[in-house]
């Protein structure tokens, strides 16, 4: 008989447990990668809008110039070069004015305030609903959005408020994705060595975040649409895919297990069963000196007649745990200082997920392909930093100082990107993987474990419910560009 191969035996090695542990692993990761992926375009598009105006400029002022060093009579030739070029190459409107950093930080100040008020309101309606489908219906919706925003270049809107009005009803549905995912795992990973299992699944931002990146890249100079069309088709995808296979808890299994049991099981014990209600028929008699209760004893006759006994079955139903209030949420310790901890290490996060590629592109004159790439090393450095602060974090024991020791170190360090950027591209690519790992390491383990340790506190009493709620106001950010 030939030997079972390796990979075989790997194979069956695993219960169905743990099976359906890793589904919702991958699952998970992939749910929210998909989030990330369709947040990224908006900061690769940017450095391509205002691209085209600036050129535009420059080839405006050389055409004033040369109208005028032509000495021609007419003096409103130079004027009329300049509005010609500007009509015709500068298409792109609103942001070829001179105020365009400030139109492009009013769409990430439209999604970040939308993010951060949707939050709050999230956890609480995540914790009354299916997390399936309410996670299904918040990547459908995040879908139709990000599609919407790459419409505009496709029907040529150039509407400040069309695009402003899309980030926001962005942001409130990209809410849906946090509290959920966070939720799901912790059902079915425990508190043993939860910080490096958080800071393996936790590297979905940054996976996330470089292949929006990579896509966004990729038809940003041709056609800048399709940057966030492809990216809300994939969202849209996965939330059919969240629909058809999310296990929310173990607990969820044990109903489809029942039912699949066999049948031949079942008829066996069919046809050993009598009585009424499928119970076996007892009976009492009474007895001399027969230990009795006194109760049985008068409602049993003296002679020798049998009385049917009909067994009542009584069934104890565990008392369902009520959702917890947002001021509860807040009342658990820890939960306000890791919250103001995470809004510091998000603000720095969310400022290189939303500008890096456009200040790489001014500081470096790369254009908006490379630049974008070159961005990706920041998220590459973070997944090293949220897997090493998980890593530590579980071999000390001590979250809140890992998270502070890695935050102490990043503040000099963004300092020091701020100056070294202008020594060249080996000096920067080598900031921008500290960086991402100093910055991101605590913002992985605030939002994962430490969140997953807080929504199991003691003092909740076993009520896992709180977590959707808890995870929620730890990812909520406030940040000002």
């Amino acid at each position: 008989m030939a030997t079972v191969p390796p990979g075989i035996r790997l194979l069956v090695s695993f219960n169905r447990d743990q099976w359906y542990r890793a589904l919702t692993f991958i699952l998970t990761f992939l749910l929210y990668t998909s989030f990330h992926l369709s947040r990224k375009p908006i900061s690769i598009v940017k450095s391509e809008l205002h691209k085209n105006c600036s050129s535009v400029n420059e080839l405006a002022t050389i055409g004033a110039s040369s109208g005028a060093s032509s000495g021609a009579g007419s003096g409103q030739q130079p004027s009329l070069l300049t509005a010609h070029l500007t009509d015709m190459d500068c298409s792109w409107k609103p942001f070829d004015k001179r105020n365009y950093k400030q139109l492009l930080g009013a769409m990430d100040y439209s999604f970040l305030c939308a993010y951060a008020v949707g939050m709050y309101l999230s956890g609480i309606i995540g914790e009354r609903l299916p997390i399936r489908l309410y996670l299904t219906v918040g990547m459908l919706t995040s879908g139709l959005f990000t599609c919407l925003f790459g419409l505009g270049y496709v029907y040529n809107i150039h509407s400040l408020g069309f695009y402003i009005f899309v980030q926001v009803a962005n942001g409130l549905v990209q809410t849906t994705g946090w509290p959920s995912v966070v939720t799901c795992i912790s059902n079915w990973f425990g508190k043993g060595r939860r910080g490096l299992i958080m800071g393996l699944w936790n590297s979905h931002t940054s996976v996330g975040n470089i292949l929006g990146s990579l896509i966004a890249g990729y038809w940003v100079s041709s056609n800048w649409g399709l940057s966030f069309i492809v990216p809300g088709l994939i969202i849209a995808a996965m939330g059919v895919v969240c629909f058809l296979f999310l296990i929310e808890h173990p607990n969820d299994l044990k109903t489809i297990h029942a039912q699949n049991s066999s049948p031949g099981k079942r008829q066996v014990q069919d046809k050993s069963w009598n009585g009424v209600n499928g119970h076996t028929e007892m009976y009492l008699q009474y007895k001399e000196g027969k230990a009795q209760s006194y109760d049985t004893e008068l409602l049993l006759p003296r002679d020798s007649v049998c009385v049917p006994v009909q067994p009542v079955v009584v069934v104890k139903r565990e008392s369902e745990p009520s959702p917890i209030s947002f001021m509860g949420a807040l009342r658990i310790p820890g939960v306000i200082e890791f919250s103001l901890c995470l809004l510091f290490a998000k603000l720095v996060s969310y400022t290189f997920l939303f500008w890096l590629p456009l200040y790489i592109t001014k500081a470096a004159h790369l254009d908006a392909k490379k630049a974008g790439d070159l961005s990706t090393l920041f998220d590459v450095g973070g997944i090293v930093g949220g897997i090493l602060a998980g890593v530590i974090s579980d071999k000390l024991g001590k979250r809140a100082t890992t998270c502070a020791v890695m935050l102490l170190l990043a503040a000099p360090t963004l300092y020091g990107f701020s100056m070294i950027s202008e020594f060249g591209l080996g000096p920067t690519i080598g900031m921008l993987l500290v960086c991402g790992g100093l910055v991101n390491g605590p913002y992985s383990l605030i939002t994962t474990a430490v969140s997953a340790d807080l929504g199991t506190h003691k003092s909740l009493k076993g009520n896992a419910r709180a977590l959707s709620t808890v995870a929620a106001i730890s990812a909520v950010e406030l940040k000002e560009h």
